[in-house]
This record gives C-alpha cells, structure tokens and sequence, in this order.
C-alpha cells in the first residue's frame, strides 16, 4: 500500500535519513571542490567552471531538500528526539556546502592563481577541510544506527569516537591555517594587494568549511546528551 504521508515518504523509520541524504550532497560538493582547486591549479578554466557549476547544482539541490525537511518535519512527540534540534542540525550542515560553493565562485569569477609554494599547503589544508566533511557524515551514519540500537552503549561510544576524530581534523585544519596565513604574509610584498586580500579571504573561507562540519559533530553530541 502507498502512503501518502509526505512525513513517510521523505523521512521512512528515522528522521535522520534526509539528513543524511542532504550531507550525501554536501560531501559530493567537497570532492568536487578538491578537483576544482586541481583544474584552478593547472588553469584549465573550462573544466574549472563545469566543476564549478555542478558544485552549485549540488549546494542547490541541498537547499531544496533542507527546505523539504522543514515543511515535512513533524511535531516532537512523534519524533525521538527533539525538532527544534533536527532544525538546527539540517540548519547548521547546510552552510557547509554553501560556504565549499563560494569557496569555488570565487577563485572561478578571478580566476586565481596561487604561489607556487602555497599550492602544496593549501591543498594539504584543503584535504582536511573536505575530510571534515566526510567525518561528519560517518558521525550522522552512526547517530541513525545509535537510534536504530535504542541507544545501545556500543553504539553510543562509536558514536562518541567519530565525533572525537571530527574535532581532531577541525584542530588540524587550524593548524594548518596558521601555517599558510604565514607563508602568505611573507609573500605579501611580491604579490599585487588586491591578490593578498583574496586569497585570505580564500583561506579563511576553506577553514570555514572545517568550522562548520565541526560544529555539526557539536550539535550531534547535544542530541546524545538529550
């Protein structure tokens, strides 16, 4: 028999099924965004832009499934855990591909080019930004299993080691931000000034991404404690 309860149909058993299927598309934008800064690197400005557009299409595509989720969550009681919560969860996960997209648009619409002895840290840097973002989906995947468990202990410490590793790779990134932040002060005297301040910009931006997904793992952990 099919339902037409739009709350069955997006949500199924567990209310964190959308969720995970918005942070799915989160995660595709990040991959994307690591192929982006490759093309960026080599100036292949056509493959930079396909990169990009699918990047937007994807951010677009977890914005119209946020808003979904909005107009089909249900009250708390027919909820496990609280609404409110799962609003500002699907809330705060959603700024991450919003932020990977400007990340792109902006180094598209200027076309940028890094310092040569930047595009190593920064890459590096970058590849803990999306892994962020990848940690934070295992983290979602095991919140959902620690629901499916009733809240089973095993599951509760996995859970609590996923967000542990999360806060690890958020710490890295900063470290790593400091890091080429200083590589490009020392380069700001042979660089045009309108590049230094974007590509601070830039990397303020991709620890954003890290920031983000971090605090997704923080909004996880309030659920648990709940």
């Amino acid at each position: 028999m099919v339902t037409s309860n739009p709350f069955s149909a997006l949500f199924g058993r567990s209310p964190f099924q959308p969720l995970l299927e918005h942070i799915d598309k989160t995660t595709e934008c990040a991959d994307l965004l690591l192929e982006f800064f490759e093309a960026a690197h080599a100036s292949d400005w056509d493959r930079a832009t396909e990169l990009r557009n699918r990047i937007s299409d994807g951010e677009h595509e977890a914005d119209e499934l946020k808003t979904r989720i909005r107009l089909n969550l249900p009250n708390s009681m027919f909820l496990p855990v609280s609404r409110s919560d799962l609003l500002e969860l699907i809330s705060v996960q959603d700024k991450i591909a919003n932020k990977i997209k400007d990340v792109a648009g902006i180094m598209l619409g200027r076309q940028m080019q890094l310092p040569e002895s930047m595009v190593g840290p920064i890459r590096e840097y970058l590849q803990t930004a999306v892994a962020t973002v990848h940690q934070t989906r295992q983290a979602l995947a095991e919140l959902d299993d620690l629901l499916e468990s009733g809240f089973g202990r095993n599951v509760s410490d996995l859970l609590d080691t996923q967000i542990r590793e999360l806060h690890r790779l958020e710490h890295l990134a900063d470290d790593q931000q400091v890091v080429v932040r200083r590589q490009l002060f020392a380069l700001e005297s042979e660089l045009p000034p309108v590049d230094v301040i974007f590509l601070y910009q830039i990397i303020d931006w991709i620890g954003e991404v890290s920031d983000r997904a971090e605090r997704v793992g923080s909004r996880l952990q309030i659920l648990m404690a709940r």
